[in-house]
């Protein structure tokens, strides 16, 4: 195995709305703001491994799931012991359900509040 070039320090999510997004996934995952720019238009948060960072995008169009003009390119799937609570919880915070869902006892797929499907899961490695 060759030596890497770097780590993975981020994963970036464009949106309208940076202190909405920020707010939601810091309340979803524990996540602290890290890093902002002096218009808050990127938004680092950290705490969970890479940082996760909003930022905006004035052209930002939502992603359709599982089908439509702008397909999801990317989605965050979230481990979790019980889909039934953290699926409530989520949806407190502004989440919305998808309609799609096409293995939902395994993986819940969920919408942001910028409309970006991500997954609830129970399924682990071994």
């Amino acid at each position: 195995m060759s030596e890497p070039v770097g780590t993975l320090a981020s994963i970036s999510i464009d949106c309208l709305d940076t202190d909405e997004l920020a707010r939601f996934y810091s309340q979803l995952l524990g996540l602290q703001d890290v890093f902002a720019t002096p218009d808050r238009g990127v938004i680092a948060l950290a705490g969970a491994g890479p940082m996760l960072t909003v930022m905006r995008v004035a052209s930002f169009v939502p992603p359709s799931w599982p089908e439509g003009p702008q397909r999801q390119q990317l989605h965050l799937d979230i481990a979790v012991n019980d889909l039934e609570s953290a699926s409530a919880a989520a949806l407190a915070l502004g989440a919305s359900k998808a309609d799609h869902q096409a293995s939902p006892e395994q993986w819940l797929v969920l919408l942001d509040p910028a409309g970006h499907p991500f997954c609830l899961s129970v399924v682990r490695p071994d």
